[in-house]
C-alpha cells in the first residue's frame, strides 16, 4: 500500500518546453552570410586564428580566472542540493545508543554500596510517502537547476575564451597603431631637425620652422598616448587570464611575430538551433523547468503529508545480582492535514506561478536577444569583409602621394604644409587598414560567441578535445539537457 501510494500523480504542471513556433522565431537568418567556410569544428576556432599564443592564453586563463573555478564550485553546489533532494524520499533511520553506572545510595547485605548499570539501545526509522509529489517536484527542480548551472559552466568558458580573444586582439592592433605612431613621430622629429637647420641657413621660414617644431610635438604625444594605452590593455590581460605580468610580458614578446587572420566559418545552422546551441539559452531553459517544478512544490505543500513511523528500543539494566531486560517498540502511520493557513499555502502557489512568467519571460528575452546578436554580427562581419580591400586600396595610393610629395618637398618644388598634410593623410589610412583588420577578427570573435561558442551539448568532455578546452577541474560530466 505504501508503495502504491508514494506513485501517485505529482500535482502541478507537467512541463514542457517552448517550441520555436511559441518562441516566434525567424526561419532563417536574415542577414546576409559573411562568405562561405566550415562551420562544423569551431572547437578550433582558436587555433585557426593563426597564432598558437592565442591558444596559449586561452588555457591559461580557463585554469587561473576565478569565473571558471566560481562556475565549477557552483555545479559541485547544485549536485549536492540534487543528492540532498532524493534523499528526501528515502527511508530515514537513526539509531541511538547510551550506558550510565550510578550508585543507589543504599547498602547491600555486605555493606558495600549498590551500584546501577544501565544500557540502552535503539533504532527509529521514519518514512515520508511522497502522495501528491513534493519530493518528486523538488527532485526535477533540483535536477534542473544543476542542469542549468552546468550550462553556466559552458557559458562562462565560452565568454572568457571571447574575451580572451577581443583582449588579445585589441592588444596586438594596438602595438600595431604603436608602430606607426613611433614611425610617425621620428619622421615628424627628422622633418623638424631638417627645417630648422634650413632656416638658421636663411633657406626656410620661420613659420615653417615653427610648424615643423609643432608637428614633433604632436608626434611626440601622440606616441606617449598610444604607448598608455597598449600598457592599460596589458593590465587588463593580466587580470583575465591570470599569469604573472613579466611572465606574459615575455609570452606576448615571443609571439609578437605571428600573423593574426581571419578564420572563415558560415552560419549555417537555422536560428531555432540557438536554442541548443547556445549555454545562455540552455541555462534559461533549464531554469524555466525548475520554476515550472517550484509551482507543483508549492501545490503538494497544501495536501496532507503521510508518514511511517517506527521505534525499537533494547534496555538493559543491573542493579546488584539484579539483571531487568525489555524491548518495547512501536510502528504506526502519522498524517499531517493542513486545516487553515491562513491562506499561505494559496499565496505561495501564485508566487510560483508568478515566478514561472517571470521566467518565461526572461528565456524570451534572452532568445530574442541571441537571434538579434548573431544577426547584428553577421552585418558587422561582412560589412568589414568588403570594406577591408577598399581600405588597403586607399591606403597604399596615400602611401604613393606621400612619398611622391615628400620628393618634391625636399627638392623645393613643393612646401612643407602640403608635405605634412600628406602624411598625415598616410598615416590615417595606415590606422583605418589596422582599424579594419582588428574589426573583421573582432566581429569574427562576437559572431563566434552569438552562435555558442565552442561547446556542443553532444560532445563527449571526455574526448581529447574537450579536455584541451577545459579547466583541469571542469566537471565530470556535461550532459545535454532534457524537456522530460
Amino acid at each position: 500500500m505504501a508503495v502504491l501510494l508514494s506513485a501517485c500523480a505529482a500535482v502541478g504542471p507537467s512541463y514542457h518546453a517552448p517550441t520555436a513556433e511559441t518562441l516566434a522565431l525567424p526561419p532563417t537568418w536574415q542577414a546576409a552570410q559573411p562568405h562561405q567556410g566550415q562551420s562544423a569544428q569551431l572547437q578550433d576556432w582558436w587555433a585557426r586564428l593563426g597564432d598558437p599564443l592565442l591558444v596559449e592564453l586561452q588555457r591559461s586563463a580557463n585554469a587561473n580566472n576565478p569565473s571558471m573555478q566560481k562556475a565549477t564550485a557552483r555545479i559541485a553546489a547544485a549536485r549536492a542540493s540534487l543528492a540532498s533532494s532524493k534523499a528526501a524520499g528515502a527511508p530515514s533511520l537513526n539509531g541511538s545508543g547510551s550506558a550510565t553506572r550510578a550508585s543507589a545510595g543504599a547498602a547491600n547485605s555486605s555493606g558495600g554500596t549498590i551500584v546501577n548499570s544501565t544500557l540502552s539501545g535503539g533504532l527509529d526509522a521514519s518514512w515520508e510517502l511522497d502522495l501528491f509529489g513534493s519530493v518528486r517536484r523538488n527532485v526535477e527542480a533540483s535536477a534542473a537547476t544543476a542542469q542549468a548551472r552546468e550550462a553556466d559552466w559552458n557559458d562562462a568558458r565560452v565568454s572568457l575564451a571571447a574575451e580572451v580573444a577581443s583582449d588579445y586582439i585589441t592588444y596586438r592592433a594596438c602595438l600595431a597603431t604603436l608602430q606607426l605612431t613611433r614611425a610617425d613621430a621620428a619622421s615628424r622629429q627628422a622633418t623638424a631637425r631638417i627645417t630648422m637647420g634650413s632656416w638658421r641657413d636663411g633657406a626656410s621660414t620661420s613659420i615653417d620652422a615653427t610648424l615643423a617644431e609643432a608637428s614633433a610635438a604632436s608626434g611626440r604625444a601622440s606616441q606617449l598616448a598610444q604607448e598608455a594605452e597598449c600598457e592599460v590593455n596589458l593590465k587588463a590581460m593580466v587580470a583575465l587570464i591570470g599569469m604573472p605580468e613579466p611572465a606574459l610580458r615575455q609570452l606576448l614578446n615571443s609571439g609578437a611575430g605571428h600573423a593574426l587572420q581571419a578564420a572563415p566559418f558560415a552560419v549555417q545552422s537555422l536560428p531555432v538551433t540557438l536554442l541548443s546551441q547556445r549555454p545562455d539559452l540552455v541555462a534559461k531553459e533549464r531554469g524555466l523547468a525548475a520554476a515550472s517544478a517550484s509551482i507543483g512544490l508549492a501545490e503538494a505543500s497544501r495536501y496532507p503529508r503521510l508518514s511511517l513511523n517506527g521505534s525499537i528500543t533494547r534496555n538493559l539494566q543491573t542493579s546488584g545480582a539484579t539483571q531487568v531486560s525489555n524491548t518495547p517498540w512501536s510502528f504506526g502511520p502519522s498524517l499531517s492535514l493542513p486545516l487553515f493557513d491562513g491562506g499561505a499555502g494559496k499565496a505561495s502557489v501564485r508566487s510560483a506561478e508568478a515566478n514561472y512568467v517571470i521566467a518565461l519571460a526572461d528565456y524570451r528575452q534572452a532568445v530574442n536577444s541571441a537571434v538579434q546578436e548573431v544577426e547584428q554580427n553577421l552585418i558587422r562581419l561582412a560589412s568589414a569583409e568588403a570594406r577591408e580591400a577598399d581600405v588597403q586600396r586607399s591606403a597604399a595610393g596615400y602611401r604613393a602621394v606621400a612619398t611622391a610629395t615628400e620628393a618634391s618637398w625636399r627638392a623645393g618644388a613643393d612646401s612643407l604644409l602640403s608635405y605634412e598634410q600628406t602624411r598625415r593623410d598616410a598615416i590615417a589610412a595606415e590606422q583605418s587598414q589596422v582599424t579594419v583588420q582588428r574589426d573583421r577578427l573582432l566581429y569574427g570573435v562576437a559572431l563566434y560567441k552569438a552562435v555558442g561558442g565552442g561547446w556542443d551539448v553532444n560532445a563527449n568532455p571526455n574526448t581529447p578535445e574537450a579536455q584541451r578546452l577545459s579547466p583541469a577541474d571542469a566537471p565530470a560530466s556535461i550532459p545535454t539537457p532534457s524537456n522530460k
